[in-house]
């Protein structure tokens, strides 16, 4: 594996290291951080690595000359002025560098006799330096949940392809393995069709997946969890192995707009994508989440399982909505979330190690790797083709005069293509992003518009001592309050994740580390509809200073006041700049002034949708109501690309949802 980064370049970041930890003391060197920082950008590869190569020589040049011959205090000091203060977009832009620095600080990993092992870790420095214990070592009593592995729920190794064992031709080609791909594939299987699944990222089963967060982050998200948008104003996220991002997501199941559980205020969903030209039969459309429900055993989590951040959010919310006149507040709907990781009050249910971003290890999530992946090869012969790229479409006309997918162009691991042939049709699933990107090189028009994201963004509360118990030993996402136009959700990371996102800089950001047994957080969604487009391969996305700005600073603003009413003594919100919010602050008047553009604050999504919107107009949209693309015969796409308008809710069981309103009813291929 060939180095990743120059001479200078390892003596700028061993220097940027050294100033950021300005202040603190560093359980381990220098030189490990940077070591980490290597090794994390020698696995992700890619455009990312040039990207970040890119970042450092620019972010030299802006910290001014001679900066690694600087002392300490002085490099420090430029980095306050230059990137913390500044208001210079691209300076902005190479802050988040802070962010890399610290996850690889953070996310530190002695090696051990093999991958993810815990033992060796037992004494790992920075862990002792911050108070957190690894899942074996975590000490259980009774009612609680063992952290042992559920087996027999994984694709079997012979159901896997390599380029020796694939074949030349298959009735069914599913490009992509995650929530839409996996519930088509299975649907089309189940009808006899020969089923060859594509996906770009490797194969992870659950025993492969451990607690080392930087190489799972590397090898199971695209782009290593630092895939952003052109202006990188978003981080986005997403999956990029055998069962896509259901493998490495917190299992959220919301269906749009369901009673009891979504705010009588929200938007109608389904009705608006009527309004807009995309009519679903509504009634049908929840007999698919009843079905996905059934396999998936999704189900309100074990209140055992979030037991201290979820509550946390939960009793906060009460206790201020209590105190607020806003008509809004009092109709909010607060719960505990419903998932796909159990089933609970099982033996099988989750054992909330607080890692469901890195995978789950235990073979409890009920991900599309332990379910319908599964169920399609063993129980109907379909095969899976990882590490694998699908290139374009290969076409051929139809009698009646509309294109007909003929073969679809595989780009393998070792970089050759070969053409397979598909016999019946392709069903394109591999996410907002991938599948317009697909589809403009197979030379369908209009792909890629009126992309949707529900951005996200955190606040991060100081608990007294002793109050609230320790967040990160338990579900990552426990809870949720849907106020209206946004939800508030609990969340809390493993040590390198929280790193990366918790805001401060220097000293500052250490001190708040080292709380990490006293800090509880949760983070905003907010839809922000039909801002984006895929262009050139790339998401170019930005928000409406008129619709989304203000929104983003009402719910910035209430969760925070949310923090105080659960007794919080400070909080952090995920501000560039890094600043503390206290009791007594006119906390409205302060988010109005921190946040003037998107810049300002630290964003993200996991929910990429949209950019292939169902329509029946050809002129409005890239699919037909069935899903199919229109002016073909027999290519369907089933993820969340197809999505007219934003969902506001965590997308994956609305993704399989449309997977199995437009396979499983009647065969899309006759």
């Amino acid at each position: 594996m060939a180095a990743p980064f120059n001479f200078g370049q390892l003596k700028f970041l061993k220097a940027l290291t050294e100033a950021l930890f300005h202040g603190a003391s560093m359980a381990i060197t220098p030189d490990q951080v940077v070591a980490n920082v290597t090794d994390l950008f020698a696995k992700v590869g890619g455009t990312k690595l040039d990207e970040i190569r890119l970042s450092l020589t620019a972010t030299e040049i802006v910290l001014g000359p001679m900066f690694a011959e600087a002392d300490v205090q002085t490099r420090a000091r430029r980095i306050e002025r230059r990137l913390q203060n500044s208001q210079i977009d691209l300076f902005q832009d190479m802050a988040r560098l802070r962010g890399i620095i610290y996850g690889c600080y953070y996310g530190h990993w002695q090696p051990g006799l093999e991958p993810g092992d815990e033992d060796a870790n037992a004494a790992n420095p920075v862990h002792a330096q911050i108070g957190f214990t690894l899942p074996k070592h975590r000490t259980r009593g009774a009612g609680e949940m063992p952290l042992t592995r559920i087996d027999g729920r994984e694709i079997e190794a012979a159901h896997i392809l390599d380029a020796a064992t694939l074949g030349d031709e298959y009735d069914v080609i599913v490009i992509g393995s995650g929530a839409g791909g996996a519930v088509a594939a299975f649907h089309v299987a189940a009808r006899g069709y020969k089923v060859l699944i594509v996906e770009a990222g490797p194969f992870y089963p659950s025993p492969r997946i451990n607690h080392h967060e930087l190489d799972m982050v590397a090898n199971l998200f695209k782009h290593g969890a630092l895939q952003t948008s052109t202006n990188r104003d978003f981080v986005v996220f997403q999956g990029r192995c055998v069962g896509g991002s259901s493998t490495i997501n917190n299992g959220i199941c919301l269906r749009v707009n369901e009673a009891g559980r979504t705010h009588p205020d929200a938007v109608d969903v389904l009705a608006k994508w009527a309004s807009v030209g995309a009519p679903v039969d509504a009634a049908a459309f929840h007999q698919s989440y009843d079905a996905i429900q059934r396999r998936l055993g999704i189900a309100p989590i074990e209140p055992r399982s979030g037991r201290h951040n979820g509550p946390h959010l939960m009793n906060g919310w009460h206790a201020y909505a209590a105190t607020s006149n806003d008509p809004r507040d009092q109709r909010a709907v607060t719960d505990w979330f419903a998932k796909n990781f159990g089933p609970p009050n099982t033996p099988a249910a989750c054992a909330y190690c607080g890692y469901c971003n890195a995978g789950c290890s235990y073979g409890r999530r009920m991900g599309m790797a332990q379910t319908y992946l599964p169920d399609a090869c063993r129980d109907h012969g379909a095969r899976i083709l990882p590490g694998t790229k699908a290139d374009h479409i290969v076409w051929q006309t139809a009698i009646d005069g509309r294109r007909e997918a003929e073969a679809v162009k595989l780009i393998l691991p070792d970089g050759s293509k070969i053409l397979v042939r598909a016999r019946v049709g392709v069903i394109v699933a591999g996410g907002t992003i991938a599948s317009s990107k697909l589809l403009a090189r197979s030379d369908i028009d209009r792909t890629g518009y009126q992309v949707s994201l529900n951005i996200a963004s955190p606040v991060v509360a100081l608990m007294p001592p002793g109050v609230g118990g320790n967040a990160w030993d338990e579900d990552q996402m426990a809870s949720y309050v849907d106020c209206g136009d946004f939800l508030l959700e609990s969340h809390f990371q493993p040590p390198m994740a929280m790193a990366s996102l918790m805001p401060g800089w220097f000293g500052e950001h250490a001190a708040r580390m080292r709380n990490f047994g006293r800090v509880h957080s949760a983070g905003i969604l907010f839809p922000a509809d039909r801002r984006g487009r895929v262009k050139d391969g790339k998401l170019e996305f930005k928000l409406d200073p008129d619709d989304d700005l203000p929104v983003l600073r009402r719910a910035m603003a209430t969760l925070t006041k949310v923090h105080f009413a659960a007794g919080a003594l400070e909080c952090y919100p995920a501000l560039s700049k890094g600043q503390t919010i206290t009791p007594g602050m006119d906390i409205d008047a302060f988010f109005a002034d921190a946040i003037e553009e998107a810049d300002d604050v630290t964003l993200s999504s996991s929910h990429p949708h949209g950019g292939n919107a169902i329509n029946e107009d050809p002129q409005y949209g890239v699919v037909d109501p069935e899903c199919r693309v229109h002016g073909t015969t027999n290519v369907l796409v089933t993820d969340a690309s197809v999505f007219p308008t934003c969902i506001r809710v965590n997308a994956q069981w609305t993704t399989m949802a449309m997977a199995h309103y437009a396979t499983a009813r009647s065969d899309p291929f006759r």
